[in-house]
């Protein structure tokens, strides 16, 4: 199983960034993904989930309204689009499989001004 994240960097805030993740090894199309996220010197706190299909997600309060969670799975991707970044969205994101038995590496986003 690998799980390889994309698209992190440094924005301003109220900018936009779409983070992807790439899955290989295992039946992507029939399991669900979350994303989480540690921001520096601090915890991993869950960010959003995407069932199977996209017939349901969820997200963190914080994150309602500027994230989007999305997937395609004729190409093996889940996505993160997220709007209004504020400086509280710097963190490293990762995307991880339903079980929680894997994870990527992680992406980095940056919001500063």
């Amino acid at each position: 199983v690998q799980l390889v994240e994309s698209g992190g960097r440094l924005v301003q805030p109220g900018e936009s960034l779409r983070l992807s993740c790439l899955a290989s090894g295992f039946d992507f199309s029939n399991g669900a993904m979350n994303w989480v996220r540690q921001a520096p010197g601090k915890g991993l706190e869950w960010v959003s989930y995407i069932d199977i299909g996209e017939e349901n997600s969820y997200y963190q309060n914080s994150e309602k309204g500027r994230f989007t969670v999305s997937r395609d799975d004729a190409k093996n991707t889940v996505y993160l689009q997220m709007a209004s970044l504020e400086r509280e969205d710097t963190a490293t994101y990762y995307c991880v499989t339903e079980t929680w038995a894997f994870w990527g590496n992680g992406t980095l986003v940056t919001v500063s001004a």
